[in-house]
């Protein structure tokens, strides 16, 4: 017997159907557009041929062109026509984006270039690609590699002798970047500290000769420490700019380049697919271990990943407890009366706020109101220089947990009203107290709300980037906020963000093409650190709910 399409209708049966094909458009938009970051960002690192071919335009001079080959775009003929570039007899003509490198001799990175009018392209293997710490990628061929002002190697054996050089170099940086950030920054802590140790003792009118002696010493020990390491570090420049190299252009200029700025040299077109694969990977390792340079554009981003983990902790350790403590007043303890009911309207408003308007807030009463008072109370040794009263890691978490309070608020709530009554008459039965019912009954049972709460809380929070700007996020970070100088965790100190990272690199940076790539493999990060997050928080709430479940019955 058929069903007639009224009954069919009045089943509910094309909502069903409806629903499901909303979800399965939703999934195909995520997956595809997860895709397309992924394409666009994780080719980046792929190490790209290098196309050596001649460039001919019509009336024109012809000039050779070596580079990369990053992007390809179809152009209407007449656009290119009323721009007076030369055209052939078709609708679209294809242009390629080339990174030509070399930013030092030719002053850009890239060049476009119509396809058509690309001549005799080949693929030298002897072309190398030389990372820099400054001025970006060379292109071209190795003349010769020099130490001090001596040849050394150059020709076919010359490569070999490059690349043990450069390794020299990198280790040589190593120990530098060691002394430099940790070593000497370990004495300039211990130098401030003393400073405003001083500066304390005269302003409580405790400065002594005996304190003064004291300070005098230390100071005295640190100075000696800091000759040492200044020494030591003048002896690792001189090796560290010892070696150099002469890099030969595509118009057959001369560059030297001191190895000490080569991050890696290496010739893709001469690199077998696992030679291709092993540096991929050491490329994706830099990227998320490493620090950034050339304007965020070049090297890893693994202060931003630290700083977003970081805040996003903190803010999950602030924010959990104040809510769910007033979560538990609203619905265990407050009178269920026309007040409650206006906070509860009023928590939710709160969740509608644009995140910016918390980032003034923050501002305004956490940095300059909070913040300047307390440096006024327990850091007046340090003044005019502020402590607190400036943006900083602890007024970041603290805006954050506010702009997700009222997430955890109602989501926890929302738990506690699906406990039966029947759970707390129970207890107090048994002659628990409120309290007892409350810690050891209904608060395990209402954890995994609590988690669902947080875990709603670090989805919103670990991508926003307005209010962060106001209080705490900076472009480049020179140190971490976590080190092993005291006070170890420095709340005070600024911070770099994924979210902010992104927007830096894609609309501040002055080399738009370079950091297009990055845009994509950062914003894929963002996503993977906040589901490995998600995951964690989802993880424990599912370990609550089987430990609890019992409870329950």
């Amino acid at each position: 017997m058929r069903m007639s399409f009224s009954s069919w209708y009045r089943s509910g049966s094309p909502f069903v159907w409806l629903n499901a094909g909303a979800v399965a458009i939703s999934l195909v938009m995520v997956i595809g557009l997860l895709m397309l970051i992924a394409v666009r960002g994780l080719g980046h690192f792929w190490p790209g041929a290098i196309m050596e071919s001649e460039y001919r335009l019509p009336g024109q001079s012809e000039r050779l062109v070596v580079g990369e080959i990053v992007e390809t775009e179809l152009v209407p003929t007449l656009r290119l026509e009323s721009a007076g570039m030369p055209v052939i007899d078709a609708e679209f003509m294809q242009r390629d984006l080339i990174k030509i490198g070399n930013r030092d001799v030719y002053g850009s990175d890239f060049s476009w270039v119509l396809d058509a009018f690309l001549m005799d392209r080949r693929f030298p293997e002897e072309l190398m690609t030389v990372e820099r710490r400054e001025w970006g990628n060379f292109y071209g061929r190795l003349k010769a590699v020099y130490e001090g002002e001596h040849v050394v190697a150059s020709g076919e054996d010359g490569w070999q002798e490059l690349q043990s050089r450069v390794e020299r170099a990198l280790s040589i940086h190593e120990e530098i970047y060691e002394i430099e950030k940790h070593r000497i920054g370990t004495i300039n802590s211990g130098l401030e500290r003393l400073r405003l140790r001083e500066r304390r003792h005269e302003l409580r009118g405790t400065r002594t000769a005996a304190v003064d002696a004291a300070i005098a010493a230390e100071r005295a020990q640190l100075d000696a420490d800091y000759r040492v390491l200044e020494a030591e570090l003048g002896e690792l420049y001189v090796r560290f700019n010892r070696d150099s190299m002469i890099g030969v252009t595509a118009d057959g200029s001369e560059v030297r380049i001191s190895l000490g700025n080569v991050v890696r040299a290496f010739q893709p077109n001469a690199m077998g697919p696992l030679d291709k694969v092993a540096f991929y990977g050491a490329k994706l390792w830099e990227f998320v271990s490493e620090d950034p340079r050339e304007a965020n554009t070049e090297g890893g981003i693994f202060p931003a990943i630290f700083g977003t983990v970081m805040m996003v902790i903190l803010m999950s350790i602030i924010v959990t407890p104040f809510g769910v403590v007033a979560a538990v007043y609203l619905r265990e303890y407050a009178s269920q009366g026309p007040i409650t009911r206006a906070i509860r309207i009023a928590v939710n408003n709160l969740a509608g706020v644009p995140s910016i308007v918390y980032g003034v807030f923050g501002l305004g009463f956490f940095v300059y109101f909070l913040g300047s008072n307390i440096d006024q109370l327990f850091f007046p040794e340090a003044l005019p220089a502020p402590t607190f009263g400036t943006p900083g890691l602890m007024w970041a978490a603290i805006t954050l947990a506010l702009l997700t309070l009222p997430v955890v608020i109602v989501a926890t709530e929302e738990g506690l009203s699906r406990i039966p009554s029947s759970v707390r008459e129970g207890s107090l039965a048994l002659g628990a107290t409120k309290a007892e019912t409350l810690w050891r009954v209904v608060l395990p049972m209402a954890s995994p709300a609590m988690m669902t709460g947080l875990i709603l809380a670090v989805a919103r929070a670990a991508g926003e980037v307005a209010p962060l700007m106001l209080v705490g996020v900076v472009k480049l970070a020179p140190s971490l906020p976590l080190d092993g100088n005291y006070p170890y965790l420095h709340l005070d100190q600024k911070f770099m963000h994924l979210g902010f990272h992104i927007y830096d690199v894609g609309f501040q940076s002055p080399n738009v093409e370079a950091a297009r790539p990055l845009v994509y493999a950062t914003a894929l990060l963002l996503v993977v650190v906040i589901a490995v997050l998600n995951l964690s928080a989802v993880a424990i709430r599912n370990h609550l709910r089987e430990k609890y479940k019992a409870l329950e019955v």
